[in-house]
């Protein structure tokens, strides 16, 4: 589908200057833009690239002469990674969900499935279940006993909804996300190396675990608000007793994992590989970089960012910037760093030093 210049500028609510009935098929990289393609330039360093293509219109930054690069039209981007999330919601591909149960599904009779909602191929809908209006459940889905999806929910194909969870309206699952599996709590009938770790000791020599682990049930569940994300093959598990819990408008990438009892705030984001220990909390407008793991039992405060990789195993105060493992303040560790990669030349100072000492005392 194409839009004229001055409609996909009217609904990203930005300026725009020039020929206003130029039609766009859809978005596409400066240097290989052709004459119906927006070309995406709103960062300066890529508005040479326009000469040199085809294209008509493009988003450049505020204050660019864009009739000196050869365009007939502009739309100015104040904020352009925010401009560029407007331009590929105008351009989506729509996902092909019709409006029906399939004729493979199984929903059961005592489940409740709200107008317009599209159930696709081989899905299965347990007893009980409420699934809100205008949700696409794609195929391969399931959706446990007495579970509750808002409206407008979008589960792509193989996503598993267990047991009694709770989801908020607008809520996007991607392909095998797991929400609501049974939380990873085991215990030892007598005392052993894990109890002893715990009190910051070592283990008694000859400390055998004889008897294995008994498994603790998760009888609760997980309770999502509005407006969440989570991201392809994700998991979280449902609480011990309370549920796990995840606040409005937080998003999750891929492969993310929240242990049982954990409670994440309000629009948080959680990046690739995040594992968030049980029962720990995540504040509100945190955000994980990718493969940050988080300790159990532990408190993460409001607007707390913390860098790739970073291991939490200590409880952070609101507003700090960390990184590192053990993660402390990003300059603390920079430091850190530096010192570190001193060492060898301090390494070799030393061995000099010592080496002219052993001669002097030789000759005393």
């Amino acid at each position: 589908m194409a839009f004229t210049i001055k409609e996909i500028a009217k609904s990203l609510s930005a300026r725009v200057e020039g020929d206003l009935s130029i039609q766009l098929s859809g978005p596409a990289q400066p240097e290989s833009a052709g004459a119906d393609s927006l070309a995406l330039a709103m960062d300066p360093k890529f508005l040479e690239t326009l000469t040199a293509s085809k294209a008509r219109a493009a988003i450049v930054p505020e204050g660019t002469d864009w009739r000196a690069l050869g365009l007939e039209a502009a739309i100015f981007a104040p904020h352009p990674r925010y401009v560029l999330s407007g331009v590929n919601q105008i351009f989506a591909h729509a996902i092909e969900a019709p409006v029906g149960i399939h004729p493979t599904a199984f929903v059961d009779p005592s489940a409740v499935i709200g107008e317009k909602a599209s159930i696709g191929a081989f899905v299965f809908i347990g007893a009980k279940a409420k699934i809100g209006r205008n949700a696409r459940v794609l195929s391969h889905v399931s959706v446990a006993e007495n579970a509750k999806i808002g409206d407008d929910c979008l589960l792509y194909n193989g996503v598993r909804i267990g047991a009694r969870v709770t989801i908020g309206d607008r809520f996007i699952a991607q392909p095998n996300a797991v929400i609501g599996g049974d939380g990873f709590s085991f215990v030892s009938p007598e005392p052993g190396a894990v109890d002893a770790a715990r009190a910051g000791q070592q283990p008694e020599p000859g400390a055998v675990q004889k008897h294995g682990f008994a498994r603790t049930n998760s009888l609760g569940a997980v309770s999502i608000g509005d407006d969440v994300e989570i991201g392809a093959s994700s998991t979280i598990d449902r609480g011990t007793i309370a549920d796990t819990t995840v606040g409005d408008g937080t998003k999750m990438d891929n492969l993310v994992m929240l242990g049982h009892n954990v409670q994440v705030g309000a629009h948080c984001l959680l990046c690739a590989q995040v594992g968030v220990g049980g029962s720990s909390v995540v504040a509100d407008r945190v955000i994980l970089g990718g493969q940050v793991g988080v300790a159990d039992h532990v408190n993460i405060g409001t607007n707390v960012v913390a860098a790739g990789k970073s291991g939490i195993s200590s409880n952070v105060p609101p507003n700090r910037f960390i990184m590192g493992n053990p993660a402390i303040k990003a300059e603390a560790n920079v430091e850190s760093y530096k010192a570190y990669r001193r060492l060898p030349k301090l390494v070799a100072k030393v061995d000099a030093l010592q080496k002219q000492v052993s001669k002097l005392l030789g000759k005393d």
